[in-house]
């Protein structure tokens, strides 16, 4: 009898997270039953349903969480719904691994419990979860207390784990450093992208309108620490001291950051550069890609982004798209020469990078080329997939 895996997920509904949903189905693929408890996106949206596989139990979303009490809040109704949901699996379908997805790690709590009755633990290490608080959206100036908090439960969490998932080599590091574990309990599994997922073709034309404006592409989550705001700074700098005018800027996505960021877009006096189209489901992905003609990474590098894989980036690659970012280590992993890059964390020199760019369309065409190979020969989740299957193979 194959392995019943329970996935915990609370940061994100299942349709709107890639990586979980890439994991859950190739699991599916490989004979395994996969059950994945998260919240729903929409009021409307059914409480259980089964897609290509997954089986999805969903409960309503939990309050935003800001500062301790906030934390509290969220985490502890998330928590809690869990446990409950879980529950009714155990007596229901059963389950033989619990699979927490972190944000948030407190996960740890209810695979302690099941552990005492013979249930396994895999760790998935999605994000840095003190880093991510307190130098990514606080800039150094969160809450202390939230962040030993935060460190306590990810390195309980690694501890506790009987294997545990890092998306890079970074993320390895730290918790081999941190959280003391052996190096074999970890498995690196990176954000890959699923070209047949994604309808990706095996050979990218780019032909475009010369005289057409260049698009100017930014596709992924708006949060506080994904650097949507930066590029709206090197998009003013670019237009109003640069003088470029033949350009659109087109940012696609939603997330907590993404009024602000239109905010600053009309006090920039930008907006009129700037399409802000909201959230694009998966199946819009090619639609969307095949409008860019560069591709923006906007992360600032802080002690969060440096050592994360961003699963935009792998995206820009697999559509053959140029990358301008900013000099992140795991950025350079990522893209290698696939990708311009800024220094100094500043929307100036990332607007530069840019206009290099669009009055190079040979190195345009250049640089996408390289990452669609980067892609197609060792980054796409079929190359990923692989460490996922040596994980469960191994219990």
């Amino acid at each position: 009898m194959s392995l019943r895996i329970l996935m915990l997920l609370e940061n994100n509904a299942y349709h709107k997270d890639v990586r979980v949903r890439n994991e859950a189905q190739s699991l599916v693929a490989n004979g395994y039953n996969v059950t994945v408890i998260c919240p729903r996106a929409k009021a409307d949206e059914p409480a259980q349903e089964t897609i290509d596989g997954v089986h999805i139990r969903r409960y309503p979303s939990p309050p935003e969480g800001d500062g301790l009490v906030g934390y509290v809040l969220e985490y502890g109704f998330s928590l809690l719904t869990a446990l409950w949901l879980s529950l009714r699996e155990l007596f229901s379908r059963g389950f033989d691994v619990i699979h927490a997805h972190n944000p948030p790690d407190v996960y740890v709590l209810l695979a302690m419990m099941y552990k005492l009755i013979g249930k396994r633990f895999v760790f998935d290490h999605h994000d840095l979860s003190p880093e991510l608080y307190y130098y990514a959206r606080f800039d150094g100036k969160g809450n202390k207390l939230v962040y030993r908090m935060l460190v306590f439960f990810e390195n309980l969490s690694c501890r506790i784990a009987d294997k545990v998932i890092a998306t890079n080599q970074s993320y390895k590091d730290m918790q081999i450093e941190r959280a003391g574990i052996p190096a074999e309990k970890s498995f690196i599994v990176r954000n890959g992208p699923n070209l047949e997922k994604l309808r990706v073709p095996e050979t990218l034309t780019t032909t475009r309108d010369a005289n057409a404006p260049i698009t100017i592409g930014y596709l992924g989550i708006i949060g506080f620490q994904d650097g949507a705001d930066v590029l709206v700074r090197a998009v003013q700098h670019l237009y109003h001291n640069m003088g470029y005018r033949n350009f659109h800027c087109k940012i696609a996505g939603s997330g907590d950051a993404l009024d602000s960021v239109k905010a600053l877009a009309h006090e920039l006096d930008v907006a009129d550069c700037i399409t802000f189209t909201g959230w694009v489901n998966y199946q819009d992905i090619p639609e969307v890609m095949s409008s860019f003609d560069i591709c923006a990474a906007p992360e600032l590098s802080n002690v969060y982004a440096d050592k994360s894989t961003v699963i935009k980036m792998m995206e820009y690659m697999a559509f053959g798209k140029p990358i301008v970012a900013f000099d992140l280590p795991e950025h350079r992993y990522s893209a290698g020469d696939a990708a311009l890059y800024a220094t100094d964390n500043d929307p100036a020199k990332l607007a530069e990078k840019i206009a290099q760019l669009i009055d190079d369309p040979a190195l345009r065409e250049q640089l996408g080329t390289i990452g669609k190979e980067r892609i197609d020969t060792h980054l796409s989740w079929s190359q990923q997939e692989k460490e996922l299957l040596r994980l469960y193979g191994s219990f």
